[in-house]
């Protein structure tokens, strides 16, 4: 008979994954068992400060309390009814969730990949139906080294080699070009194009953010061409970069909007297409759907994030700490940091290879108590909760230093 997971060690629920688990992730040897606010804590016991956030799904924090307040709440009345019927949440979350972007419809999803497949979906819709694009002959221009997810469609459009390698054959429309390249977009739009779609800051590739500019002439450039500009805000979004949403430092306003992640609160899968009216409304009954999207528990828990960012607070914490964040890297700079990007309280962290690959400077970290991710090579990710403190983000910092500097 199998143990309970509360008397095993985390050495032996780590091996116990190894032959019912498919090894599609390579997660850092640590098991969580229980979480409050920006800190985790294995089967052991020991103490973490998460400094991922669950790739921005936790922007609030584990387990916040006005999430939780909503989750359990709801969770007492009614969970599903599929879209085949209302349901008494839904509305009063596209509410106010289209008055927090300022745009004018929502189609509610699952999770982030389905926002993008619906947000290609739409698009297309509207190249045929509002553009007059001919039938299948729709294109979408995107940027290389995105990531968007890991379906069939948007591996097709990947230039990651590891994603792509033996899941073909691939989903023909899409044009990629170099990022923070306006030539190369304008270059790549003709009468077929239904839309450029873009990361405004690029998280898996290490929070590469564009230059001066760039979104701004994006948005002129698919103004002027007469197609959509849909901006992938899952993990830029929701209050990470010091503004609601990343395109906001640009001044920018997108067709369509796709957000997820930190929408859930960290407790369901919630994302979502925001878009202009004349874009969603290509939709009809029976064209697209999804049995959990829109379902009465994720409006709920999505309804009470809103809530959180209509205060601006968190706005308001990561744009003030993330100077402290860039204070903190700036100082590590040349002393085992050769270089980072940063906005908010998001950053990418490029090591001096000499010291470590960001796997290795990931497990250090670890080690001193502190949750982190690696991306590409020698760069590793900070994207705390945004309810961090002061010190605890000086305090990550400081086991930064510690570990570069052993």
């Amino acid at each position: 008979m199998t143990a309970p997971a509360r008397t095993r060690s985390s050495a032996d629920l780590i091996r116990a994954e190894e032959p019912v688990l498919a090894h599609n992730y390579h997660p850092l040897p640590v098991v969580v068992a229980r979480a409050e606010g920006t800190w985790v804590e294995d089967v052991e016991g020991r103490r973490y400060l998460d400094m991922l956030a669950g790739y921005s799904a936790l922007n609030f924090g584990h387990r916040h309390p006005a999430l939780i307040e909503a989750a359990h709440r709801q969770l007492d009345r009614l969970t599903l009814t599929s879209r085949a019927f209302h349901n008494d949440q839904l509305a009063e979350f596209a509410e106010r969730l289209t008055a927090l972007t300022g745009l004018d419809m929502v189609l509610p999803m699952n999770t982030g990949a389905e926002a993008v497949e619906s947000g290609i979906k739409v698009a297309r819709k509207w190249a045929y139906d509002v553009k007059g694009v001919p039938a299948d002959r729709a294109t979408i221009v995107v940027a290389a080294e995105n990531f968007h997810g890991r379906t069939t469609t948007i591996v097709s459009f990947s230039t990651d080699e590891t994603a792509r390698t033996g899941f073909g054959p691939f989903t023909p429309g899409f044009r990629i070009v170099p990022y923070n390249d306006l030539a190369a977009i304008e270059a790549a739009i003709d009468e077929t194009t239904a839309a450029v779609l873009l990361e405004p800051i690029q998280g898996e590739a290490g929070v590469i953010i564009p230059g001066e500019g760039y979104l701004a002439g994006v948005r002129a450039l698919t103004e002027r061409a007469g197609c959509l500009l849909i901006a992938d805000e899952i993990q830029s979004g929701l209050g990470r970069t010091g503004r609601t949403l990343a395109v906001e430092h640009d001044g920018v306003v997108p067709d369509v909007l796709l957000l997820g992640k930190a929408l859930g609160g960290g407790i369901v899968p919630v994302s979502a297409v925001v878009a202009r009216r004349e874009v969603l409304s290509v939709l009809h009954p029976g064209e697209h759907g999804s049995t959990f999207g829109g379902n009465p528990l994720a409006a709920a828990v999505g309804t009470a994030v809103v809530e959180l960012l209509e205060t601006g607070e968190y706005q308001r914490r990561a744009a003030e700490l993330g100077v402290a964040l860039r204070g903190g890297l700036q100082r590590l700079v040349g002393r085992g940091v050769v270089g980072f990007r940063a906005r908010g309280l998001w950053a990418g962290v490029d090591v001096d290879p000499a010291i470590g690959t960001g796997r290795e400077i990931s497990e250090r970290l670890m080690r001193e108590g502190v949750l982190v991710k690696d991306t590409h090579g020698s760069t590793i990710r900070l994207a705390p909760p945004l309810t961090i403190t002061a010190e605890e983000l000086e305090s990550a910092l400081a086991s930064l230093e510690k570990v570069l500097g052993a």
